[in-house]
Parts: C-alpha cells; sequence; structure tokens
C-alpha cells in the first residue's frame, strides 16, 4: 500500500512543506517514510535528510538545518516530529512558519504533530493553511474490515475474505499498527494460496469472540431473526451494550434503505472509503426488505433506545422483543 496514493493532495508531491497531523501515529509514519522515499535517491540519502524532535531541537538548530541546502541531490528532507513541542516558544514558532512560507529551494520539510486536545491554538491553523495539510484520524471500528482488505491487497498481494477481515478487525479492534502487525502474521501463514480466509485467522490463534457484531447485523439483514434472537445475549456477554448495538443496527437498517429506494451504487458513492465493500454485500440483504418495513423497524428502534436509557428492564429484553416483533411481522407477511 502506497500512502501517498491514499492522499490525493500528495499524490504527485514534490518539495513543499507537509503538515500530518492526528491522532492515526502508525498512518503518519508511514506517510513520514513515503515522502522520504519519494525524495531523496539511497546513494545521497545520509548527505541530505534530517531527523528532528521539537522537543530536542533548538531555534538556532532548527534554523540553520532548514536554511541548509542539498548536496549533490535534487532534494532535501527535514523530518520535524513532535511540532507541538514548539508552539510554546515564539521565536522556533517564527522560524518555522516563516520557514513554510517562503520555502527554500530543494526543501522538502515533513512535519509531524499532534495537536494537543482542544487546542485552538492559531500556530496550528497557519501550519494547515500553508503548507499541504493532512489530518490522519484514527480509523473506527467500521473502516477496520476494508482497512484490512485493502492493505491485504496492496502490501502483501493477497485478497482476503470479508469473513476474516471482519473476524479480526472484531478481535484486534481498531488500531492500525496492531492490524498491520497480525495482517503480516497471516500473509506468511496463507502464503502462495493469494487468499486470507476466516480459517486462517482462527489458525492462526488469533482469539475470536464467539459472536461478532458485524456478522450478528448481517444475521438481521438477512431476516434470520431467530437465529439474532438466539445469539443477542452471547454480544452482550461479550461485551457489547444495548445502545451500542441499536446504534450499529440502525445504521445498518438505514444502509439497507439507501439500497431498496436507489440502489447499491447510491449507497457506494456515500460510504467511507474503507467501507463502500459493504454495497454489494447489502445488496442481497435489501431484497429481503421494504421502505415500510424499514421505517417500522428503525421506530422500534428509537423505541428501545428511550427504553433502554429510562426503562428498569434489561438490555436483552428489551432488543430480544424487538427481533420477536420482526419475526411476527415476518410471519404474517
Amino acid at each position: 500500500m502506497d500512502p501517498l496514493k491514499e492522499i490525493p493532495s500528495l499524490a504527485r508531491a514534490r518539495g513543499g512543506a507537509f503538515y500530518l497531523h492526528g491522532e492515526d501515529d502508525f498512518r503518519k509514519e508511514e506517510i513520514v517514510r513515503a515522502l522520504v522515499d519519494a525524495h531523496l535517491d539511497p546513494a545521497t540519502a545520509d548527505f541530505n535528510l534530517d531527523l528532528l524532535r521539537g522537543s530536542e531541537v533548538d531555534t538556532e538548530t532548527l534554523a540553520s538545518v532548514l536554511a541548509t541546502p542539498p548536496m549533490m541531490a535534487e532534494w532535501r528532507v527535514v523530518v520535524l516530529r513532535e511540532v507541538e513541542a514548539l508552539a510554546s516558544s515564539p521565536r522556533a514558532r517564527d522560524v518555522l512558519l516563516g520557514t513554510v512560507e517562503d520555502l527554500p529551494p530543494g526543501l522538502a520539510l515533513v512535519m509531524s504533530c499532534t495537536v494537543p486536545q482542544g487546542s485552538k491554538a492559531k500556530f496550528y491553523q497557519e501550519l494547515a493553511k500553508k503548507a499541504v495539510s493532512v489530518e490522519l484520524r484514527p480509523i473506527g471500528d467500521a473502516d477496520a474490515p476494508g482497512w484490512l482488505m485493502a492493505r491485504a491487497r496492496e502490501v502483501h498481494g493477497l485478497e482476503m475474505d470479508e469473513d476474516a477481515a471482519r473476524a479480526l478487525g472484531t478481535a484486534v479492534g481498531a488500531a492500525p499498527g496492531v492490524l498491520a502487525m497480525e495482517l503480516s502474521k497471516l500473509a506468511e501463514f496463507a502464503g502462495e494460496r493469494g487468499r486470507i480466509t476466516l480459517a486462517d485467522v482462527e489458525a492462526a490463534g488469533t482469539r475470536l469472540p464467539s459472536q461478532d457484531r458485524w456478522r450478528w447485523f448481517d444475521l438481521v439483514g438477512e431476516g434470520d431473526f431467530q437465529a439474532a434472537l438466539d445469539t443477542v445475549g452471547v454480544l452482550l456477554g461479550q461485551g457489547e451494550t444495548g445502545v451500542g448495538l441499536v446504534i450499529g443496527l440502525t445504521t445498518h437498517l438505514l444502509r439497507l434503505g439507501v439500497v431498496v429506494d436507489k440502489g447499491p451504487a447510491a449507497l457506494e458513492e456515500v460510504l467511507p472509503r474503507h467501507q463502500r465493500w459493504l454495497a454489494r454485500r447489502l445488496a442481497s440483504q435489501a431484497r429481503r426488505w421494504t421502505s415500510e418495513g424499514i421505517e417500522s423497524a428503525v421506530e422500534g428502534l428509537l423505541r428501545v433506545d428511550r427504553l433502554l436509557k429510562a426503562s428498569p428492564l434489561s438490555d436483552v429484553h428489551l432488543l430480544e422483543e424487538w427481533l420477536m416483533g420482526l419475526a411476527v411481522r415476518k410471519a404474517a407477511a
């Protein structure tokens, strides 16, 4: 996976100032390495690569390094991590912003920053405005399967089954560094078969839940309400909450509604990048639903949500009641 291809503003960028910020440190580091590789010839890298940390560098050294021209090469790369450590120094801020605004010829300045939570400091806003700014937000739980399938294909040259990606994402969580490490193990395990399956995830020793939430949402989408009834208690016993399941179910049903009303292409268009593969999966489920059925199911979930927050009844009781209502309507139809 070429991290630069994920971000159009970086795909063909050469030279300039790059401001990478956000909480996803794993992807920030991948982009830092990719930008270094895109600019430097290994033969002259020793002369033209400086690695600095804002918590360690003094202002004079920073100014000197930024002003140094390339040696026997087209580009010089300065990687400045922990930019946030410079925010408290007026002189350091001036040096960095001045360089970004009037970049010396041949310089590629790569800045990695974690903005303190809640900060509205003008320093960070100016960097974002004057440099090529990329925010690396953490991937969510719903993004993990798609992220894994894309990485398996682009980094390891393997296809990863949807169920395998969902199972690994559920077991590990949405931590890109850990997911990438586990995926590398699975790639070695799969060998030359060209495909990572759910059996591979199980055989590799990954501790999988007995029921994952994604498969459970599919049971509802497929109209298998009895199977969903049989396993809702298992999900809640694994640490899921009633409110969390209601939110996930509502999202699932609303997406089915888009497919019912406008088709899979309309859903794919509005899904986040790493969730677009779901449009194909939901297309088959949507054939079991009508707009009226989805509207009624979502209204029922709104009632469940209110009761979860106010009623003494248990989460499992309220969800079972909702599922039994769907089962009764299906039988009547």
